[in-house]
């Protein structure tokens, strides 16, 4: 499924108002919550919760238990209580992502009565929208495989953008990958995915033509969101930072912001971060663990690992001096339904911002820090330091390079990573 991702229209005026902004707004908080419900079933299936049960001799496929599942959810923390966990899974239910088994409840309760994902029933209504939906992020997967050199960094009247398309180029692939039979009918596609947000020009300044024009997608299709962020009712653009990989956003050469945040992101490959679980994180709120916005709702955040703080800058010959404080570690890192769980960030050497504490880089021994028992997130800075500093990706070396390179080897390599750390002997 899909997320909504950076602001802005697909028509001709980068303006947006009234009804029209209106809409795109709506558009882009179905989308969030479509992305969020989808990865949720995913995880879900994973773990054994939903699955066939039985009830009064009759049996009901791909079902989970209410009360199991918001312990669930407090367990894995992706909610604080059982109020929030209701709070969540009550948003589903009203997008029609989940239901009651016999459609008896229309609300989400905190009993032992079976709920099911709509997609899992075949019953989820495929309106318009939806459709735009899923083309777009079956398109999105495409071009996002490693043979695929179709989104590249490119240019436009003197600006640097990151994973564009050229309108002439996606129209020639669309025909060749039988995604259209002939150019009018992927130029007709592309006028659909513009209308429904999906993709945009970089500046947002034209419609979509067959041309040299460079466009994007607006939507970060695998960008692992945090249950908690439905009950945000900002609009998904606000919660995307110059850290989404996939947001619109031009490439910045100022040293004060290259060390914004990388991150290994749902499905195969690594991302630039603002919040998701085994994928990105940055400041601890809606990702959950970390995320470049504060808090997105009233209700008490989820507290998870913190930002690790690089006390002093390391040099990369510091690292291998013999003698030094450091221990060499390797680490193969299998990534799961929703990605590796670690964020990559500085510049020679890069180093280990954040671990998801229950994703599988943790799993394998990658750490960011101890976190002692007395921290609270008031004293964080005081405490958790970077302890692993990354020294090659599947056999590569990358002490001389940014997190940039480093998550571009991850972006394009396998599914299995092994990644060789200097670890402080301190941490």
């Amino acid at each position: 499924m899909e997320e909504g991702g950076s602001a802005g229209s697909g028509g001709s005026d980068s303006s947006t108002s009234g009804s029209g902004g209106a809409q795109q707004r709506e558009l882009e908080r179905m989308a969030e919550v479509l992305v969020t419900g989808e990865q949720l079933r995913l995880r879900l299936h994973e773990e054994k919760v939903i699955k066939d049960r039985r009830h009064h001799l009759k049996t009901y496929p791909n079902c989970f238990v209410a009360k199991e599942l918001i312990d669930w959810l407090i367990e894995h923390k992706e909610a604080s209580d059982r109020e929030t966990a209701i709070k969540l899974m009550q948003k589903l239910a009203d997008r029609g992502i989940i239901h009651h088994v016999c459609d008896e409840h229309k609300e989400f309760k905190d009993v032992k009565l079976f709920y099911r994902f709509r997609k899992d029933d075949g019953t989820f209504p495929l309106d318009n929208e939806v459709k735009a939906f899923m083309r777009g992020q079956r398109l999105f997967e495409k071009l996002m495989s490693p043979e695929n050199t179709l989104l590249q960094p490119r240019e436009e009247e003197g600006v640097k953008y990151e994973r564009t398309f050229m309108a002439s180029e996606f129209l020639d692939w669309l025909v060749q990958e039988g995604e259209a039979t002939t150019r009018k009918e992927a130029e007709q596609l592309c006028h659909r995915l513009m209308e429904h947000g999906i993709i945009q020009h970089v500046s947002n300044k034209h419609p979509f033509v067959d041309s040299n024009l460079l466009y994007q997608f607006r939507m970060n299709f695998r960008r692992r969101r945090r249950l908690m962020e439905l009950l945000n009712e900002k609009s998904p653009s606000s919660q995307e930072t110059h850290d989404s990989p996939f947001c619109l956003r031009k490439q910045s050469h100022d040293n004060r912001k290259s060390t914004s945040f990388m991150s290994v992101s749902p499905s195969k490959e690594i991302k630039i971060v603002s919040a998701v679980r085994r994928s990105s994180m940055s400041s601890c709120g809606s990702s959950g663990y970390f995320s470049s916005s504060p808090t997105l709702s009233s209700s008490p955040p989820v507290l998870c690992n913190p930002k690790s703080v690089l006390k002093r800058p390391v040099t990369s010959e510091e690292l291998l001096t013999p003698g030094a404080p450091y221990a060499r570690k390797t680490f193969t890192i299998v990534g799961d339904a929703v990605g590796w769980g670690f964020v990559v960030r500085g510049s020679k050497p890069c180093h280990i911002q954040a671990v998801d504490p229950s994703g599988p880089a943790a799993a394998a021994g990658m750490k960011c820090t101890t976190v002692p028992p007395w921290l609270t997130p008031l004293n964080w800075a005081k405490g958790p330091r970077v302890c692993q500093f990354v020294v090659s990706v599947n056999g590569l070396n990358v002490l001389h390079v940014d997190y940039r390179t480093v998550s571009n080897l991850i972006l394009t390599g396998p599914r299995t990573i092994v990644m060789e750390v200097m670890e402080e002997l301190e941490c």
